[in-house]
C-alpha cells in the first residue's frame, strides 16, 4: 500500500443483484477498463472479482459478484456464497436493479441482505436507456416500500455511462481516509490466468451462443512444458471442461471453427490487456458432473468458505 497525501478516500464496494441486472458491466464501466466478462447467459459471473477505479483524491476498489439465484447445483450454492461473503467489511454496498423490469422476490431477497450488512447501501437503478421515464420515474418512487430504504438512489445505464458519475461522487463520500491499496496503473487483482480463463468462456459463450451447456468450466496454466515459445511470448495451457462427451463437439465445433473463433477473439483481447504477445494450447476434457461433486469445485477454485 501507498501512502496518499492528506483527504484521499480509500475503500471497497460490493456489487450485488440479480443474474443478469448489468452488475460486471457497471464495474467495467467504473473501472475503465474489461476486468469482468459479459455474456446475456445467467450466472457467467462465478467468482468475487475486484475492480479498481483510482484518481487523484479516491481509490475505489470495486467487487463484482455472481448473481444471486435459486441454485439448482453445488456449485450455485457455493457462488451464491460467494456473493454474500462480499458483504462483509465492506465500506458500501451496491444492489443493481433493472428500469425496465419490475421489482421481483429476487430484488427483495437481495436487497434483504444488503440492509441485514453493516455498511451504507445504495440502490443502482440500471438500464435507464432501456426503459421509459414513466418506468423510471415509477422504480424511484417505489424503491422505499418495495425494498427498503437506501442511503442513496442512483438511476443510470452501465451500457452508455448516463449516471455512472454520480454514482462514483455518491460512492466516494461515503468512503473513509484511507490508503492507496494498489499502485497507480492497476486496474484489478487478477492473475493473467484467471484472465485468460474468463475470456476463453466469455467467447465460447459468444460464439456458441444457446448450444453451449452452462456446465462449461475453463482453467488456465502458464505451460511451462512449452519449450518451444520465446521469452516474449506468455506461453498458456488452456483446459476447458464439460460434463458430457456429447458436449465435447460443441465446444469445438465443426472443423475446429467454435474452438478456433473463441480462442482467437480471447487472445487477442488478452494480448491489448497484457501487452504481450500470448500463444495458447488448447485441450478439451469431460468431466462428469463437476459441478455437483465437491472435490471437482475444490480444485477448480470453487471452495467451500
Amino acid at each position: 500500500m501507498t501512502e496518499p497525501g492528506v483527504g484521499f478516500r480509500s475503500g471497497f464496494v460490493t456489487v450485488i443483484g440479480r443474474p443478469n441486472v448489468g452488475k460486471s458491466t457497471l464495474v467495467n464501466r467504473l473501472v475503465g477498463q474489461k476486468v469482468s466478462i459479459v455474456s446475456d447467459r445467467p450466472q457467467t459471473t462465478r467468482s468475487a472479482i475486484r475492480g479498481v477505479r483510482t484518481t487523484a483524491d479516491t481509490q475505489i476498489v470495486f467487487v463484482d459478484t455472481p448473481g444471486i439465484h435459486r441454485p439448482r447445483t453445488l456449485l450455485g450454492e457455493r457462488t451464491n456464497r460467494r456473493a454474500q461473503d462480499a458483504l462483509d467489511e465492506v465500506d458500501v454496498i451496491c444492489v443493481v436493479v433493472e428500469a425496465n423490469a419490475p421489482y421481483g422476490p429476487g430484488d427483495r431477497f437481495v436487497a434483504d441482505l444488503a440492509h441485514a450488512a453493516a455498511a451504507p447501501a445504495v440502490l443502482i437503478v440500471n438500464k435507464v436507456d432501456a426503459a421509459t421515464p414513466d418506468q423510471v420515474v415509477d422504480h424511484l418512487a417505489s424503491a422505499a416500500s418495495a425494498l427498503g430504504e437506501f442511503d442513496a438512489y442512483v438511476p443510470l445505464s452501465a451500457r452508455t455511462g448516463e449516471g455512472v458519475e454520480h454514482l462514483v461522487s455518491e460512492l466516494a463520500a461515503r468512503l473513509p481516509e484511507g490508503p492507496q491499496y494498489f499502485p497507480e496503473g492497476v486496474v484489478t487483482d487478477q492473475p493473467e490466468t484467471f484472465l485468460a480463463a474468463e475470456l476463453v468462456r466469455e467467447q465460447l459463450l459468444r460464439v456458441a451462443r444457446d448450444e453451449l451447456p452452462h456446465s462449461i468450466a475453463v482453467s488456465v496454466e502458464v505451460d511451462d512444458d512449452d519449450n518451444s515459445r520465446r521469452d516474449d511470448v506468455l506461453s498458456l495451457l488452456v483446459t476447458i471442461r464439460v460434463e458430457r462427451e456429447s458436449q465435447k463437439g460443441i465446444v469445438i465445433g465443426r472443423r475446429g471453427a467454435v474452438l478456433k473463433e473463441a480462442l482467437t477473439s480471447a487472445r487477442r483481447e488478452l494480448e491489448a490487456l497484457l501487452s504481450t504477445r500470448v500463444f495458447m494450447r488448447t485441450r478439451v476434457t469431460v468431466e462428469r458432473d463437476w459441478q455437483r461433486r465437491p472435490h471437482s469445485l475444490d480444485r477448480l477454485g470453487f471452495t467451500q468458505r
